[in-house]
């Protein structure tokens, strides 16, 4: 198991902007408002390392907003432990983790909209994020 599959079944994302895939892949990301996608995927990082540097930054998340997918699971969106937190994912039908998307200073992602294989989430604050359901780094790169 890996350690963001381990913080998601305490309902737990790192504070760190960033995207985390289930295989242990994480990614720090930034707010790109006005790109297609509304955020840029940077640097990959080594998430055991950050969590062994410290443990406890963690924030717990709620989720707000579903959208099912019938057998191919869900996406949720919503946010953090902070009032200034977003977060929005996709699980699998038994809400295991398939990957994560964790923003600081987006406010809680409380709507989401879905065309064909990209879903749109949009925060309380007007943060507008759209991602390919399958992969968000397939998408940000075509975008």
């Amino acid at each position: 198991m890996t350690a963001i599959e381990r913080l998601w079944e305490e309902w737990t994302l790192p504070i760190r902007d960033a995207l985390h895939y289930a295989d242990g892949r994480s990614y720090d990301i930034a707010l790109a408002p006005g790109t297609p996608t509304g955020f840029t995927v940077l640097a990959p990082f080594d998430l055991d390392a950050t969590l062994e540097d410290d443990p406890s930054w963690v924030s717990e998340v709620d989720g707000l907003t579903v959208v099912d997918l019938g057998e191919r699971g869900l996406l949720w969106g919503g946010e953090g432990s902070y009032g200034s937190e977003g977060f929005l994912a996709r699980l699998t039908t038994d809400r295991a983790l398939v990957w994560a998307l964790f923003f600081t200073e987006s406010n809680p992602f409380d709507r989401i909209r879905l065309s064909g294989n990209v879903a749109t989430f949009r925060s309380t604050l007007e943060v507008e994020i759209a991602v390919d359901i399958d992969d968000p780094r397939r998408w940000e790169a075509a975008g």
